[in-house]
């Protein structure tokens, strides 16, 4: 995130303009603080958006997001609960391919706000 790239500038800058350790220590502290306070931000600002578009009156704004929902449990049902049945009797039926939906799928489930987390608190394995 841009916030981390600054961050990481930052540090490198108090390292090299402060001379004594403790001052850079209280530094750098205060610069993490900065950052978590600014994704803090970040995300409240996301959740008010998000709350703002679910109460809007048209269906185009607020209903994108079950929509996709939908979408994606109907293609979810498809490939784990028909396709294995039907294809006994139906040998042409082919499941979907799930690697585009499932990212949209785990991300609406929550599954993307997780390994953020894991990011955030730097438990995160690099891949």
């Amino acid at each position: 995130m841009i916030l981390s790239s600054a961050l990481d500038i930052g540090k490198t800058l108090v390292e090299r303009l402060v001379p004594d350790k403790a001052g850079q220590a209280k530094a750098i502290a205060e610069l993490e603080r900065m950052e978590q306070q600014g994704e803090l931000d970040l995300l409240m600002g996301q959740l008010e958006a998000n709350r703002q578009e679910a109460a809007h009156p048209s269906i185009f704004v607020a209903g994108w997001r079950p929509f996709v929902g939908w979408v994606c449990a109907i293609a979810l049902a498809n490939n784990y609960l028909l396709v294995p049945y039907l294809s006994a009797a139906f040998p042409e039926i082919i499941p979907l391919d799930m690697s585009m939906m499932m990212p949209v799928l785990l991300g609406m489930l929550g599954l993307g706000g997780m390994r953020s987390l894991e990011k955030f608190k730097g438990v995160a394995r690099q891949n």
